[in-house]
Parts: structure tokens; sequence; C-alpha cells
């Protein structure tokens, strides 16, 4: 059976960007005869908010849209997060990193006098990797002595255990991943026990997502998921990453960027009907899918 999901943030209120992402996974899991997932990814406890919460829900059901079992709140599941943790611990595919967000942007920064010594990704200059080449016995010491620090993958070495990998796109094909294109990515922050990589890569495991349906500003993300999955011996679901609904300048909507929140849309006066179209989806919830390009 298929099983699709909606995993928004809440750190504002939801926006047409998010309702197409959310009516885009629910209608390809109800065209299927499947699954629709609602989960709450707030491990960011410095911006996530009850009341966002409690308002995500209510604009979803607004729109039309319902959602099967109970919502999973990533908060609730910091245990599922440290046991995988643990076992990438065991294959020797992590290492502690006591560098500051400074002292990262400084060690890029002299290392920009050698272009060639510095490492770009999609989305940007990747970490050097000077915590990776640390003595191993003083990396413990740090970590015994309190030392804040981050969890890093170290993608090098995960990738020689794994070998060649590849995922399943439904809008562009089979593709062959390549982790290094994000560097060695962080798996648990200095203040949260976990990441955004980890946290997601887990919860679609323990959920059942098949098809995991998401933008396509996320699409170099699921190269490092599709390793953590292959580490942690998870099964291997299909993508499918929709294209973003984008403003007058021709940048995503985003909260940061103060998109018009649906709620602000329904103030207005504006229809469950006219916003689904407004997002990309014209007609019933039952019609046919769409997606912005």
């Amino acid at each position: 059976m298929t099983t699709t999901r909606f995993a928004p943030s809440p750190t504002g209120y939801l926006h047409l960007g998010h309702a197409h992402s959310a009516l885009f996974g629910w209608r390809a899991a109800r065209d299927r005869g499947g699954r629709f997932l609602l989960r709450v990814e707030d491990i960011d406890p410095n911006r996530c908010r009850p009341e966002f919460e409690a308002a995500l829900k209510e604009d979803l059901a607004w729109l039309g849209l319902d959602w099967d079992g109970p919502v999973r709140r990533q908060s609730d599941h910091m245990g599922d997060y440290a046991a995988a943790l643990a076992k990438l611990a065991a294959l020797g595919v992590t290492y502690p990193c006591f560098c500051s967000r400074k002292e990262i942007q400084e060690e890029i920064a002299r290392a920009g006098n050698a272009p060639h010594l510095v490492a770009a990704g999609p989305e940007g200059p990747l970490y050097p990797g000077t915590c990776r080449h640390l003595d191993k016995g003083v990396a413990a010491e740090r970590v015994a002595a309190g030392v804040p620090h981050a969890i890093r993958l170290d993608v090098s070495r995960a990738c020689a255990l794994t070998g060649p990998l590849t995922w399943d796109d439904l809008g562009k094909g089979r593709i062959a991943a390549t982790p290094e294109i994000l560097g060695d990515v962080v798996l648990a922050r200095r203040d949260v026990p976990t990441s955004y990589h980890l946290a997601v890569t887990v919860d679609d495991h323990l959920q059942g997502v098949t098809l995991v349906t998401r933008g396509e500003d996320l699409f170099h993300a699921t190269h490092v998921h599709r390793l953590l999955q292959a580490l942690l011996g998870y099964a291997v679901p299909e993508w499918w990453h929709h294209g973003l609904l984008l403003n007058a300048e021709g940048q995503r909507l985003s909260k940061r960027d103060g998109a018009t929140a649906l709620r602000a849309l329904r103030d207005m006066g504006r229809s469950p009907a006219e916003v689904r179209a407004l997002a990309g989806f014209p007609g019933a919830p039952s019609g046919p899918i769409g997606s912005a390009g």
C-alpha cells in the first residue's frame, strides 16, 4: 500500500507552498488507495511553538485534507534517533565535531586563499573536515569532559561500507546517489540530539512511508538519506520531488520572507476551493493531481 506523509515544522503559519506540498502528498496517496500521514517536525525547541502546531492542523482540515492514524511529533521520539545514532557509531561512520559555526566559517575563509582546497556543494562550501582528523583519544576526552559538540557523518567512510547506491524518483527516474555533495552532514546538533537528516530518515522507516513526496529544494538531501537508509538497513521508498510555488521575484515561498499565510487568505474571505486553486490544485480535493513547476 502506498504511504505518503506531510511533515511541516511548527515554526510559523502554513502558506500556499505548504498547501501545495500537502495536497500533492495527499493526492498521491488517495489516488492509489493509500495512506496519508501527518508528522510534526518539531526538533528545534527555539523556533517551534505549540500554537503553530495547532494552527497547521486546523489549516489542513479547512483545506479539506484528512490524515490517517495519530500525528507523529518528533520531539516525542528522541529515543528512536538515539538508537539509530548508536548503530551508526558502532559502524564507525560518525565522529564528534567541536567546531562552532564561526570556527567553520573562519576555516573555510582561510582555505579560500587556496581555492582548490575549498569543496563546494549545492548549498555552498562544505564542512572542511577539521574534526574528522582529530585523534580519537583526544576526541573522547573532550566528549567525556562535556565539551559541546555535534555528531557528523563520515561520508567517505560510509560510502566505502555501502558501495554504490541508487534511488528512484517518479519525476526524474533512477538516480545515482552522490551523498558526498553535502559533505559530512550533522546527524546530531549541539543543542538537539538529532538533526533533520537523521530524524526524517528514521521517521519514514518507522512510519512505513513508501513514497516520499516533498519539494525539489530537498532533492539533494535525498542523496544523504539514501546513504543513511543503507547503513541502517532500512527499506528503500520511492521519491517524488515536486516543483515549488514561487513569488513575483521567482523565489520559493517561505515563512522567513513573509509568504501570505493560509489563515490570512481565509480571513480575506477566500474559500478552501479558491486556496486549493491558488496552491495549484483547482477543483475539489478529489480532482486530478497537479504540480507547480
